[in-house]
């Protein structure tokens, strides 16, 4: 199966992984979710993008379908950044004093 990557490093993980991986697969979060020994709901949140894709998960999926976890935690952390950087403006600190 030839993985689709999304062009912008702002996708939700969750999102991707649902249309890219499991709707690709042909099966439905409860199916999945009992193969991966987690409940519907963590599943679903996740796929629906309302949860972060956490370490342990991103294991589950590369034991499932062979997606690199490493590659899966690297594109949360690039969505967290980027939302993060949309408000970075609004978050007041200073250079410390002893800093490089």
């Amino acid at each position: 199966m030839a993985l689709g990557m999304h062009p912008s490093p702002t996708v939700r993980v969750g999102n991707w992984l649902k249309t890219e991986i499991v709707e690709r697969a042909g099966v439905n979060v409860m199916t999945l979710a009992q193969h991966f020994g987690v409940s519907r709901q963590a599943l679903s949140t996740l796929l629906n993008g309302n949860a972060s894709l956490s370490a342990d998960m991103a294991i589950r999926f590369e034991k499932a379908f062979g997606v690199r976890a490493d590659t899966l935690l690297r594109m949360q952390t690039a969505y967290e950044l980027a939302q993060a950087r949309e408000h970075e403006g609004d978050i007041k600190v200073r250079k410390f004093a002893n800093a490089a």
